[in-house]
């Protein structure tokens, strides 16, 4: 295995950042890293990449732990932080040359001109990095963390400010290096997730909540979404009386979205509702649950 932590916790004063968890990821996998707003990403990744000591537990890279090894493991892992700290006054190559002499890689500029090739810097490549968009900027992260060739990539939010064309672009990228190497990746971008991977992690309040394929994800959770609109005024009151509903979210000025075990009664229940209200009914749904889906009822959003 590529990547393994084992009973990782990590403690800030009297707060668990990350609370015993643990999960592998082998060679070859491409695997999503996903979590509300502190639950504990950006911590793990920093353990896992040997910036940050945890408190407990271990995490392994290539096999050696992280804690023993710390030198070996930057050698083999790529790293794109979700601050992404660059030197603005540097020229774009002259930055992934810094970064290359760290690494004391041999073949410096032809290494050079490969990444800008790869992460698409090209047409940004004779400028300083000040300069760059937040897109490129983060285009420039990305190549220094991929400068050495590392084995592991461990990346936080890697399309963060990117327009729809260039994450499309780094999503490429991504799936074509996830066939030789590890990666490890967290976003908040849901449907890029289901894109690019077939496996998911997802942590909640510091807590593991689930780690396996999307499919069988879908599978477990073995809930509909029903997606309903009125042409009226509906108050949340009158739904939460119908059976069989185990979570309500209204998603716009007459939308429901309503998830259950027993679409087929609900929806009966709501016709009966519409019935009993003299309430219309502009269109009622019936779908399958998308990563999103499974994000917001595994994470209580």
């Amino acid at each position: 295995m590529s990547i393994e932590v084992k009973e990782l916790t990590k403690i800030y004063e009297e707060q668990k950042a990350i609370d015993h968890i643990s999960f592998s990821v082998n060679k070859g996998e491409v695997v999503g890293f996903l979590g509300p707003n502190g639950a504990g990403k950006s911590t793990t990744m920093k353990i896992v990449t040997g910036y940050l000591h945890q408190n407990a537990g271990d995490a392994f890279v290539c096999g050696m732990n992280v804690r023993e090894h710390p030198m070996e493991i930057k050698r083999k892992t790529g790293y794109l932080p979700e601050a992404n700290p660059l030197y603005h006054d540097m020229y774009v190559r002259e930055y992934l040359g810094f970064v290359a002499d760290i690494h004391h890689i041999s073949n410096k500029k032809q290494r050079i001109e490969e990444i800008i090739k790869v992460v698409g810097l090209t047409p940004e490549s004779k400028k300083k990095i000040g300069q760059l968009s937040k897109g490129y900027k983060q285009r420039v992260g990305l190549g220094a963390a991929l400068i050495h060739d590392p084995e592991v990539l461990i990346l936080d939010e890697p399309t963060s400010g990117l327009d729809p064309n260039q994450i499309i672009e780094i999503r490429e990228v991504i799936k074509n290096l996830g066939r030789n190497k590890t990666v490890l990746f967290s976003s908040h971008i849901l449907q890029e997730v289901e894109a690019i991977c077939d496996r998911v992690i997802i942590i909640n309040k510091g807590k593991l909540v689930a780690d396996d394929q999307l499919k069988n994800l879908r599978q477990q959770q073995n809930r509909d979404i029903i997606r309903v609109e009125f042409k009226e005024t509906v108050t949340e009151d009158m739904l939460q009386k119908l059976n069989e509903v185990k979570r309500l979210c209204k998603t716009d000025a007459n939308h429901w979205e309503l998830e259950t075990d027993n679409s087929t009664e609900v929806k009966k229940q709501l016709l009966e509702l519409a019935l009993q209200n003299n309430l219309n009914i502009v269109s009622l749904q019936n779908e399958e649950q998308s990563l999103e889906d499974i994000f917001r009822s595994l994470t209580n959003v």
